[in-house]
């Protein structure tokens, strides 16, 4: 929130909430992500949001390890303190149980919805969760796909220098069956271990009958695998014309990098896709993590801000922040929405006007 003055009326405030919570705009000034710096300024990189910070001009810094730490919010220096690790390594963090029920979509086809995660049927991408958590760790899956990558990148070079210098005199000592037997050995863990998920999707894509991404780039290595395989054990299946100076041709190298260049490519769009949702948790993270509901007996009750449902009544304090999106049931007071609009005046509220989750 901005640090603009408010003021309240005089006694609590009751509203309805309409639907749950969505993400609110980014707050301007001393709130969380709510500044860039100028063009130019030498920056660094708040490990909580990911924002870039002005070292000189931030207030919020932490020490850990012998080691100097910039934050663009209060916020973040906290969440850092209270987890340095989680921030400093995020392929370490354990991310918390995927509560059940929680239902998940994909980026690219949003008519698919299922409850867990999965893989899209149509596109083959992984599916997210509709409404991202404070608490998510790094996504698994970039976490998966990138220590495929980095074990399988020397073999796929391996096997690439392989095929290509066998061209120059430079391999010309090596046997042509020997050099052809250790393609094999240097390609059979980058394509059946590294490019495993993408033979999973392939297949899926098959079997639902919608050819996507994956039917081409698993039926362009399987083939290129697989003919390979057999010219290897079996050359002479393959009539002479298929020869070259004595043995049948293979193309390990080609399945080799067509795995180690899709990994490449996926762990590119995972890491942008890790970037807007950090900026979405960043927005989230300005809402208050629970609601006081008024039941129909008259008590009230804290409750996680998930678990609201179109329709509760709840009692928003002189102070707090407005939980959720709703209306004025009862009381009135004056709600600082500059957040928003950037007008530093308290905005008056009374009975039947609208309020806006995270505003004070």
């Amino acid at each position: 929130m901005s640090g603009h003055p408010h003021t309240h009326g005089s006694g609590p405030t009751c509203c309805s909430t309409p639907a749950a919570p969505a993400a609110l705009p980014p707050a301007t000034g001393s709130g969380c992500c709510g500044g860039k710096p100028p063009a130019g300024t030498p920056t660094v990189k708040d490990l909580v949001c990911g924002m870039d910070v002005d070292p000189a001009s931030t207030a919020h810094h932490a020490r850990h390890a012998g080691s100097d730490y910039h934050f663009c919010s209060d916020g973040c220096r906290r969440r850092f303190i209270a987890d340095p690790q989680r921030y400093l390594d995020p392929s370490s963090h354990v991310a918390a149980p995927v509560p059940a029920g929680t239902l998940y979509t994909c980026p690219m086809d949003p008519e698919i919805v299922q409850e867990g995660p999965g893989t899209c049927p149509v596109c083959g991408m992984a599916l997210e969760p509709m409404m991202p958590s404070l608490d998510e760790g790094e996504n698994p899956e970039l976490t998966d796909f990138r220590r495929r990558f980095w074990w399988s990148l020397p073999l796929s070079v391996a096997t690439m220098a392989l095929a290509m210098l066998a061209m120059t005199p430079l391999l010309h000592g090596l046997s042509p069956d020997l050099r052809v037997w250790i393609e094999l050995a240097l390609a059979t863990p980058v394509v059946l271990w590294a490019g495993w998920p993408f033979l999973q999707r392939w297949a899926q894509s098959i079997g639902n009958r919608s050819p996507n991404m994956w039917t081409l780039i698993g039926t362009g290595v399987l083939a290129a695998y697989g003919y390979s395989v057999v010219a290897t054990l079996a050359p002479d299946l393959f009539p002479p014309s298929f020869r070259q100076h004595g043995h049948v041709g293979v193309y390990f190298e080609a399945a080799a990098v067509i795995i180690s260049l899709t990994l490449l490519g996926q762990l590119m769009e995972l890491r942008a896709r890790a970037k807007t949702s950090a900026a979405i948790k960043a927005l989230l993270g300005l809402a208050p993590k629970t609601a006081r509901v008024l039941r129909q007996d008259g008590r009230e009750e804290d409750v996680d801000i998930g678990q609201l449902q179109p329709g509760d009544r709840l009692r928003v304090r002189p102070g707090e922040k407005v939980p959720v999106d709703g209306t004025v049931l009862e009381g009135r007071s004056s709600i600082d929405e500059s957040m928003l609009t950037g007008e530093p005046v308290p905005v008056g509220k009374t009975v039947g006007d609208t309020v806006i989750g995270a505003t004070l």
